[in-house]
């Protein structure tokens, strides 16, 4: 798997964990017979003071203890990015066009969760979806069927970091991605599969995926000019040769819309009341019906794609 894409995740994950981290230099601050925690560090170099919460031996060595987690954490982010820039990668700013079409991924962010979950089978409604999202807890679901929304929640946000969408959208991310929507599932995460599979409700069989081949046929799509026709081509690439052991629906829509969103093209989501007509559309593009290629394209391209206006 390519190094840059692997530091570009971790970083991501770390950068996310230090902004969830209660952590900083320690204020106590005393009103009537109370005493209250503030927190000072700082965001992007501008200083914040957060309020913690109410006093009390156990929370105040807590914050302590997350300050020295926190100082471990910085130290890895300064290696990471030493090694991203002698790999010669450089974190620019985005441009207003992409920021657009970035913010508006956040904004369907639960959304696109909830129906990439559904046509995934998974037991979920959209409330759920939230809650799970937002790190709360529900019931009545599987832990599997919420590790899965979980995964998708970690994979979305990682598309979404402002260095992975100026990195290429190529095998390396492709393959990253898989990773981290098979999370927990499979120790096979982020490799192309080595065993036959077959699909259910089709007779057609995925011959096993050579890297090679799979490097070559992506990039031929990944050279189109039109954005639109590269992600559309890009999921049914994906999905039809089922390039991994599992994930390869989720992984399809999600590297699609990294291609997207780093192009401010908008974004692809199959909508939840139309997936027994996508899943139709997809066996008979397996199967290679007449006319099922141009059926299936005219479905995304019309009705899961949601463009900037």
């Amino acid at each position: 798997m390519d190094t840059i894409a692997t530091l570009i995740e971790e970083k991501a994950q770390i950068t996310r964990r230090l902004e969830k981290l209660l952590h900083g230099s320690i204020e106590v601050r005393e009103k009537g017979t109370s005493k209250y925690i503030y927190t000072h560090f700082r965001s992007d170099g501008i200083p914040v003071t957060r309020y913690a919460g109410e006093y009390s031996n156990e929370f105040y060595n807590l914050i302590l203890e997350n300050n020295i987690l926190a100082k471990d954490l910085k130290k890895r982010l300064r290696t990471i990015n030493k090694q991203l820039k002698d790999a010669d990668y450089i974190e620019t700013e985005l441009s207003e066009e992409v920021e657009l079409n970035r913010a508006l991924a956040y904004r369907n962010l639960v959304d696109s969760i909830y129906k990439q979950a559904v046509l995934e089978g998974v037991a979920t409604t959209y409330s759920d979806t939230e809650t799970i999202i937002n790190g709360g807890e529900v019931s009545g679901m599987t832990a599997d069927d919420i590790s899965k929304v979980v995964n998708l929640k970690h994979s979305w946000e990682f598309i979404l970091n402002k260095g992975v969408l100026q990195y290429p959208s190529n095998y390396a991310l492709l393959c990253q991605i898989n990773s981290l929507v098979e999370a927990g599932f499979s120790v096979t995460a982020g490799k192309l599969r080595s065993v036959p599979v077959t699909i259910g409700g089709s007779t057609y069989i995925p011959p096993l995926p050579i890297e090679s081949q799979v490097r070559e046929q992506l990039d031929d799509i990944l050279a189109k000019e039109d954005y639109a026709d590269m992600a559309v081509s890009a999921l049914l690439f994906v999905m039809k040769k089922q390039l991994f052991l599992d994930g390869n629906k989720r992984t399809a829509v999600i590297f699609a819309n990294h291609i997207l969103i780093s192009h401010s093209k908008g974004l692809i989501v199959i909508p939840a009341e139309l997936v027994s007509e996508y899943k139709k559309l997809l066996i008979d593009y397996y199967e290679d019906k007449p006319d099922s290629e141009n059926n299936i394209r005219a479905f995304l391209m019309e009705k899961a794609l949601l463009q900037l206006k």
